[in-house]
């Protein structure tokens, strides 16, 4: 049998348990992720209990009444609270989705809550995000022309506008990327569901004009062609976005023109 050695510092032991605030009605176990870059400790699973009767109902709200309530040092990132800015994601009972839109109802037993998987963590629940912001960045997520710019706007016929639906509503939560077996592996180099779905936005758009120089940079056996179709990119996007599909639909255009 194969024996494998994890990396010194790695395994995940069992923290601290808090004690439950006194006279709460209906308690709800929280086992959340716990890492300090400082203090040179194993990563560790802290359990904490949220009182319902004075918390709101998403995972989130759990989150934040713990720090306010519990443990200030508890570190994640949150802001609009509305499925909008994507600050909040992070691995909720096995999924990679948004704290604030997942209700505390959909899940069975304790909350247990990790940073996104296969990033490096920053601190808790914060992973570090700047390779994947580079790929986004990498791939010019702008208009790009060579025609006169018009005095008022780009007009765009309303079937042309159509073709966007379900590509511009990307709100780079990673959840969608860090699903992924072969941006796990190849994150380097592969850019990822994220970043291909929002190339393929500007490149379907029919008022870009630099289609050819889009479709050129991802010429590469890695930076696009290392989606194998496993669909969990589309499983896991809290948008409801189907970035597999946007990379097949990319992979399609290759062809076409070399034919």
């Amino acid at each position: 049998m194969v024996e494998f050695t994890l990396p010194k510092n790695s395994k995940v032991t069992q923290g601290k348990v808090w004690p439950a605030p006194p006279q709460a009605r209906e308690l709800r176990e929280y086992r959340i992720y716990r890492w300090n870059p400082d203090d040179g400790h194993n990563p560790r699973l802290d359990t904490y209990h949220v009182d319902l009767g004075d918390c709101g109902p998403m995972v989130l709200d759990g989150l934040i009444w713990i720090k306010n309530k519990i443990d200030p040092t508890l570190t994640f990132r949150r802001s609009c609270r509305e499925s909008v800015c994507g600050s909040c994601a992070m691995n909720i009972d096995g999924t990679n989705t948004l704290a604030c839109t997942k209700d505390m109802k959909d899940i069975k037993g304790e909350v247990k809550i990790y940073p996104l998987p296969h990033m490096p963590v920053v601190k808790d629940l914060v992973p570090d995000l700047t390779n994947f912001y580079a790929q986004q960045a990498s791939i010019q997520p702008w208009l790009q022309t060579t025609s006169v710019t018009p005095e008022k706007e780009w007009k765009q016929s309303h079937d042309d506008r159509v073709k966007l639906d379900g590509l511009y509503e990307c709100i780079m939560c990673a959840c969608c990327s860090t699903s992924c077996p072969s941006y796990w592996w190849n994150s380097d180099r592969y850019l990822g569901p994220a970043a291909l779905l929002q190339s393929y936005r500007w490149i379907i758009d029919s008022r870009d004009e630099a289609t050819g120089d889009r479709l050129d940079n991802l010429e590469d056996p890695f930076r696009l062609y290392r989606c194998h179709t496993i669909m969990n990119c589309a499983k896991a996007c809290p948008k409801g976005l189907n970035p597999a599909l946007a990379i097949a639909e990319i992979k399609k255009l290759m062809v076409e023109r070399k034919a």
